[in-house]
């Protein structure tokens, strides 16, 4: 037996659940692992299991631009390298709102480990493969969002394994996440070669659109809003029956950011009238937002995030060996070729002359 297990074991008997059954879930690109656990009381609940050691570190809010760089990527991008407080002070944040996010029911952040509510397996992509209605969970989950964007911003979170700090999705972060497709696209179609010019041009480009969205940075994000991490909970009433899930990388951020991670995602094709609907239903729910304004960035951002996951799909299967993320890479170009009229010259000059079309697909 490992001493992790040993870890998870000891854990679970101090939470009062040696007896629980334990079944493995499936594992997605991340270090973590989930468990269902079944009590004798036929009751199931998730065993989350993030060890602290297994990535690099999260960026100390007091850090430079180069000692974030010089930490590792989780710095760069503010990432919360799966910290379970982060998870914790999120879910803590989510909740005090009305909205759904896991109930802590032990947490041990230190080992990196937690038993929370189990929301059950109705993610919204599967609900909407067996039939439930689209647009009623995507105008829930546009109502879910609007209510996060309506609270206020707290700078730090507060949750049951202690205070963790709410930092801005700012232009290293954005640019760090872009820069990925320029260094991980060549390794995986060595057709396309970036010169140095290429690379300045590149970085002109994407300067003033994440310049401005740092400075925009207004509202809690997600930053991983889509229909795998979505559950549907119909019992509940109103935004709350949208359970959020792998929020712990949440930020300070534009709030389109979820949004785009909402309507433009990577693992299945949403319409563009159900966006546009749903997009009419955010600007309806907060009405104060200058729209013209708010698209010019939604777009951008778009294009920069689809930039960004072409880049990660890129590195799973080159770097991890993982060539499923093959497959869902066309979605991505599709969206981008759409945005990139709407972004800006110097974005969509950038890629008619060093991408060409024929591998933009």
């Amino acid at each position: 037996m490992s001493d992790r297990e040993h870890q998870r074991l000891d854990f679970l008997r101090s939470a009062g659940l040696a007896d629980a059954v334990r079944a493995p879930l499936p594992g997605d690109a991340s270090t973590r692992r989930y468990e269902r656990l079944t009590t004798r009381a036929g009751t199931t609940l998730m065993l989350m299991d993030q060890a602290a050691s297994a990535e690099s570190p999260p960026a100390d809010p007091s850090w430079t631009p180069e000692q974030r760089r010089a930490s590792g990527w989780n710095a760069t991008a503010r990432l919360s390298a799966g910290r379970i407080e982060a998870f914790a002070a999120v879910a803590a944040h989510l909740r005090s709102l009305g909205l759904s996010a896991p109930e802590i029911v032990a947490i041990d952040a230190a080992a990196g480990l937690a038993v929370l509510e189990d929301f059950g397996d109705d993610l919204f992509a599967r609900v909407i493969e067996a039939g439930e209605a689209e647009e009623l969970l995507y105008l829930a989950a546009v109502e879910a969002l609007a209510a996060l964007h309506e609270a206020g911003t707290p700078e730090v979170l507060a949750g049951a394994a202690g205070d963790w700090p709410l930092q801005t999705y700012d232009a290293v972060a954005l640019k760090g996440g872009a820069d990925l497709f320029v260094e991980w696209m060549p390794k995986l179609e060595p057709r396309l070669q970036f010169s140095d010019e290429a690379l300045a041009e590149w970085d002109d480009a994407w300067t003033p659109i994440v310049q401005y969205a740092e400075r925009h940075a207004s509202v809690v994000a997600h930053r991983d809003y889509h229909a795998e991490n979505l559950i549907w909970l119909p019992d509940r009433a109103g935004a709350a029956r949208v359970g959020m899930i792998d929020f712990q990388d949440a930020v300070r951020a534009h709030p389109s950011w979820d949004l785009h991670s909402l309507l433009q995602d990577a693992r299945r094709d949403v319409s563009p009238v159900l966006e546009d609907k749903a997009l009419d239903h955010y600007f309806r729910l907060r009405p104060t937002i200058d729209r013209a304004a708010f698209m010019q960035t939604y777009v951008a951002l778009a294009a920069l995030n689809e930039a960004r996951i072409l880049g990660v799909f890129a590195r799973l299967v080159v770097r991890d060996g993982k060539p499923r993320y093959r497959a869902f890479m066309p979605r991505m170009w599709d969206h981008l070729e759409r945005n990139l009229p709407l972004v800006g010259q110097a974005v969509q000059t950038w890629f008619d002359r060093h991408v060409p079309a024929e591998l933009r697909r």
